[in-house]
């Protein structure tokens, strides 16, 4: 397999079958070059989306630490206009988050309508670190899956495009990125014991992921699984995954532009037409006028007979 793996629903997901040193036979310079490319047709297609308003974009980025969800989005989203975008991070719920059931604060970060949401985690870390550390139960994160299910359903139907990344890197790649961490001055503020303790929860959390992408990946919401040990080759295939999955509403889009264009220049065109104000037209070939002033003329005409 090369390039993202899109998992169907119907299959159950073993990572172990993927490579997630994968680099799809590329080079580092070929994939930049063609992540360039990307990036400038994922620019005139956020334009086209924002402008139609007719959808909106919800990127999901999750995976274990020094995976790369910061590097991917920064790399991969700079393509996009901030203001017709947003990134929401989410981290352990607050006192009021935790008041409300657990999609209340996801729906709220859910994109409106012309807008990119890029989640840095997501809803899924309440059935991954929860199950994974017995915080909550096994059998009330099999019922969560439904309820995930059925919330991207509903964004869906409200016109969400939907993209869930896992990044995939193997757990040695992770040591390597743990370690560099320790010898970079400008790192410095990931560090974390942490890190390191959940490593040794690491074929836990592998078969956790394994069971989340079975159960929720559907046809309108695929997991899309992203060899990422190589970050220039994730860069890639992400933002390529993207493009192909907003492409096909291009055509809609321009579609509604031009019938919104066309009804503008028709109000336009009137506006111009009334623009002599007082509620009378305007007469641009002076044909009134000239009516008027042949009026005028007889009268003197008329005046110098008599």
């Amino acid at each position: 397999m090369t390039g993202v793996i899109r998992w169907d629903s119907d299959k159950e997901c073993k990572l172990s079958k993927i490579d997630p040193s994968e680099d799809g036979g590329l080079t580092e310079e070929s994939a930049k070059i063609k992540l360039a490319e990307l990036s400038a047709e994922l620019t005139e297609l956020q334009e086209l989306m924002y402008a139609a308003g007719a959808n909106s974009v919800l990127t999901v980025f999750q995976g274990m630490d020094t995976g790369g969800k910061d590097g991917v989005i920064r790399d991969v989203m700079k393509a996009l206009n901030p203001a017709g975008c947003s990134v929401t991070s989410f981290k352990v719920p607050s006192a009021l988050e935790v008041q409300h059931d657990f999609l209340w604060r996801i729906h709220a970060a859910a994109p409106q309508k012309g807008r990119f949401g890029v989640f840095n985690r997501s809803h899924y870390e309440d059935v991954l670190v929860v199950r994974v550390h017995d915080i909550v139960p096994k059998a009330v994160c099999k019922k969560r899956y439904q309820h995930i299910n059925n919330f991207e359903d509903l964004l869906v139907d409200s016109g969400v495009i939907i993209l869930k990344f896992f990044l995939y890197i193997s757990k040695d790649e992770q040591k390597t990125r743990l370690l560099k961490r320790e010898e970079e001055p400008n790192k410095s503020w990931k560090l974390s014991v942490a890190d390191w303790k959940e490593r040794e929860l690491w074929d836990t959390y592998m078969k956790t992921y394994e069971d989340v992408i079975s159960n929720t990946s559907t046809k309108d919401a695929p997991w899309l699984i992203v060899p990422a040990n190589h970050k220039w080759y994730r860069d890639y295939i992400v933002s390529k995954a993207i493009v192909e999955a907003i492409k096909p509403y291009k055509g809609a889009w321009k579609k509604k532009l031009v019938a919104q264009g066309d009804i503008m220049k028709r109000e336009l065109e009137e506006a111009h037409v009334h623009e002599g104000g007082n509620g009378k037209k305007s007469d641009p070939n002076g044909k009134e006028a000239k009516k008027a002033g042949k009026a005028n003329q007889e009268e003197l005409d008329q005046k110098s007979v008599d």
